[in-house]
């Protein structure tokens, strides 16, 4: 019965400083507790500093205003600069087709003077060719009485106007002796102011009635003086053929 008591009695004496052990235990647990929950300056600090980064991180459901406008921006400025470029193109296309066709306005003017230039020269060629080919028929013949007979015969065959070198040649003996610079002063025609002149003694009137286109209008001319009279021969007498005295 003793032992029995002593180990009960022990036993509950143990327990009671177990219980103070425990309560000192607990009141330092909760001393250190408190320490660390309350750190010292330095402590404070460094947590801030590591803290601050994350607390600068924001989320928000609000749209980005200021981002919109910016790339609204930024995609407006892009827009003016390709209409610029656009632009710039345009008028160096333009400007290039109105050189292009400066300068084929200006080859075709050049085009145009030189066919006018060579139509001219043409033309002078031509109008030269044609008064050599008018004048040989009298370089032709020889510059005296036969050559001036000859060169008549082939004038008046070209107009139809009849004659013979006799009938010519036998009349201008008779009347001029052969003499283009003839002229009768005496006789009524003088008289009248309107002397007879040349081979075959034409007064102006009938050689300015008769005379034939391609000779000079000169009655002193031989050639032109012989065919005029001619022509009024034909006209009067059917030849100068017919005529054997003063007509």
């Amino acid at each position: 019965m003793s032992k029995n008591i002593l180990t009960r009695g022990h036993s509950r004496a143990l327990t009671r400083h177990h219980k103070l052990a425990v309560a000192g235990v607990a009141a330092l647990g909760a001393a250190a507790i408190g320490f660390s929950a309350v750190p010292s300056n330095a402590s404070t600090a460094t947590t801030a500093e590591v803290v601050a980064p994350t607390a600068k991180v924001a989320y928000s459901t609000e749209p980005i205003q200021g981002v919109k406008a910016s790339v609204t921006d930024q995609v407006a400025g892009s827009s003016v600069k390709v209409e610029q470029i656009a632009a710039k193109k345009e008028a160096a296309a333009q400007a290039t087709a109105e050189k292009k066709a400066a300068a084929a306005a200006a080859e075709a003017k050049a085009e145009k003077a030189r066919q006018a230039e060579e139509a001219a020269s043409r033309a002078a060629e031509r109008a030269e060719h044609a008064e050599v080919k008018q004048a040989a028929p009298r370089k032709s013949y020889s510059d005296n009485l036969d050559g001036w007979i000859r060169e008549s015969l082939a004038i008046m065959k070209k107009h139809g106007i009849p004659g013979s070198y006799e009938g010519i040649h036998r009349n201008v003996i008779r009347e001029s002796s052969g003499n283009p610079k003839a002229i009768n002063l005496w006789d009524v025609n003088a008289q009248n102011g309107i002397p007879s002149k040349g081979l075959l003694q034409v007064i102006p009137p009938t050689f300015e009635a008769y005379h034939v286109p391609g000779t000079p209008k000169d009655i002193y001319d031989p050639v032109a003086n012989i065919t005029a009279a001619c022509n009024y021969a034909a006209d009067k007498y059917g030849t100068m053929d017919n005529v054997d005295s003063a007509y």
